[in-house]
């Protein structure tokens, strides 16, 4: 878990310090490449920074003022990355909506070319009305050939006049093409920016239209106080759960070495019973071969080897002590009868084949 916390406090992290280096940028667009490159490597000192607090937190070492210093400094960094999130958030705004501002005001304009288009019209339909009018004056007096001779005159006239009105017809649906262009990209946009819209009218209700900027600034300033504080907070929490990790791993690193120094321990300590039974063994048998075994001695090597080793090699021990008495009496009647060269030459042999046996 503590590494899936360092690859997002990570993630994170870059994605901030990304929107916040080009919001610098945007703020500061005379000197990008500067601004650029001052911004990644507060980012990465910011980052360290703050990893390097938690782990030194309670160094007696460390003085006080530099560990006041760099508290400060993480945190001043924090509203730096914050207020370059803001400028790049707002400028991204900006670009969705300066559209929409410039559409208006052609939709306006276009708005005003028409009304005057329909003006022009308006007059030069007025002045055939006004010829039309002179003529009917002729005509209602008798005066007939008087009409037609100043309608002939007027021919030029009225052909310029109708000319004018063909030509603002023909602007008004060229301007009425451009305006529902217009409304149609602005329709989109709309579209884009709705969500937004919806946001203002939940917080300002009916007055959203008048609030849309302030709304959509809210939104910046809740988005940045959850992004950067996020990334180092996790940082922290990824420190904490390596910390926990390692301690955790050590402290199984130091019960394996315990486990290992007692099975060490018991080995040495097997060891030593099993040279302390082949001393014994090895008493017994000497004594055995030189006729020299008490009850005592028997009692001992049988106590020493124990009923548990004598079934484990398929013996009964009580049969075992019965042969072994019988060996011993056997012996002791056969010493008596023994000379003594020959019994002096049995516990020779007797000795060097216990020899032999040491040597193998």
């Amino acid at each position: 878990m503590g590494i899936i916390a360092f690859l997002s406090a990570i993630s994170i992290s870059a994605v901030a310090a990304l929107y916040s280096i080009l919001g610098l940028a945007a703020i500061f667009s005379g000197a990008k490449i500067p601004i650029m490159i001052m911004g990644g490597v507060l980012e990465v000192g910011k980052l360290v920074t703050a990893s390097w607090l938690y782990q030194n937190w309670k160094n007696q070492n460390l003085p006080k003022t530099i560990k006041y210093y760099l508290t400060t400094s993480v945190i001043v960094l924090v509203f730096v990355t914050s207020m370059g999130i803001f400028g790049f958030l707002s400028k991204a705004h900006l670009d969705q909506v300066t559209p929409t501002s410039s559409n208006v005001a052609k939709v306006e304009l276009i708005d005003k070319r028409i009304l005057q288009e329909e003006r022009t019209i308006s007059r030069a339909e007025k002045t055939l009305v006004q010829l039309d009018k002179s003529i009917e004056v002729y005509l209602e007096n008798d005066y007939a050939t008087r009409g037609l001779r100043e309608r002939r005159k007027q021919e030029a006239e009225r052909e310029e006049l109708n000319l004018i009105i063909d030509g603002a017809m023909t602007k008004i649906d060229t301007y009425m093409l451009e305006r529902q262009n217009l409304e149609l990209e602005q329709s989109k946009i709309e579209a884009e920016v709705g969500p937004l819209k919806y946001i203002a009218e939940l917080i300002y209700g009916d007055n959203a239209k008048d609030y849309f900027d302030e709304a959509v600034r809210w939104v910046i300033i809740v988005l940045i106080f959850v992004f950067d504080p996020l990334a180092v907070l996790l940082l922290i929490a990824a420190n904490i759960s390596l910390a926990d990790f390692m301690k955790g791993r050590q402290k199984k690193k130091q019960i394996s070495l315990r486990q290992l120094d007692l099975k060490i321990k018991r080995e040495n300590e097997k060891h030593k019973e099993a040279s302390k039974q082949i001393k014994n063994y090895k008493d017994f048998f000497t004594k055995l071969a030189g006729k020299r075994l008490t009850n005592e001695d028997y009692e001992k090597f049988f106590q020493i080897l124990g009923n548990k080793e004598l079934r484990a090699m398929g013996l009964d021990p009580d049969e075992i002590r019965i042969k072994m008495d019988q060996v011993l009496d056997w012996n002791a009647t056969e010493v008596k009868e023994m000379p003594d060269k020959v019994r002096e030459n049995d516990k020779t042999l007797t000795k060097s084949m216990l020899d032999n046996d040491d040597r193998k």
